[in-house]
């Protein structure tokens, strides 16, 4: 659970009231979920930047944690953990490429387990102390190639990938429970890529796409 002293430590633009802020436009957005509202207000998003770059933190766009990665819009946070949240709370999720740590911790105030897997060492080891500083327990992080997701722990009820592949690995669809959800972006292009829901049934996977989205493109390997 996140500790009040670091909930409310923030003062100006990295204050309560910046995120209550945010969280109005995101409902004049169309963000509804009352689970994922709650969850974006009380997160607090300057911590998951450079400390540089922490008065424009809940700005509702993507920014810049290093290694070329970023740290996703607050909308499309918000809107690939309401499309997880179709069929109700999943049990556990699988989040593939931590980053900062932001999304996972949205979604640790919502669903009962969190598991993360990140390519880049740098960005998970910062993700991990971020995890910890803010007392969250329910998050478990490694290590990994993402295209192998983190199958020791299979299967999971939704999936969430934060990169876009051009085509979705097989491995990552196969650790997706029957009538779980996946969203992911896909395409190579950065305008023209598509955010994709992805339900698997007995024997098939129904796709829908949901918006035309921007994501740094999904890498396979260990940096």
């Amino acid at each position: 659970m996140v500790l009040d002293n670091i909930l409310h430590r923030g003062v100006g633009m990295t204050s309560q009231r910046a995120r209550d802020r945010l969280v109005v436009r995101l409902r004049e957005k169309g963000i509804r979920h009352p689970a994922v509202l709650k969850a974006i207000a009380r997160t607090p998003r300057h911590l998951f930047v450079d400390e540089a770059l922490s008065h424009r933190a809940y700005e509702d766009n993507a920014l810049p944690i290093g290694n070329g990665q970023t740290i996703s819009q607050p909308y499309i946070v918000a809107r690939m953990t309401e499309a997880i949240l179709e069929d109700g709370i999943p049990d556990r999720v699988l989040e593939v490429g931590t980053g900062s740590g932001y999304q996972a911790t949205i979604l640790s105030h919502i669903v009962p387990a969190v598991f993360s897997v990140e390519r880049i060492r740098e960005l998970l080891v910062q993700a991990k102390k971020r995890f910890r500083e803010l007392k969250i327990s329910n998050i478990m992080a490694k290590h990994s190639d993402g295209t192998m997701g983190w199958p020791q722990t299979e299967p999971y009820n939704a999936i969430i990938i934060t990169a876009a592949p051009e085509m979705i690995p097989d491995s990552l669809l196969e650790q997706l429970s029957i009538g779980g959800r996946m969203i992911v972006p896909v395409g190579q292009d950065r305008s023209m890529q598509k955010l994709q829901s992805i339900l698997r049934t007995e024997d098939s996977y129904e796709s829908q796409v949901l918006e035309t989205v921007s994501f740094v493109p999904f890498r396979s390997g260990k940096a």
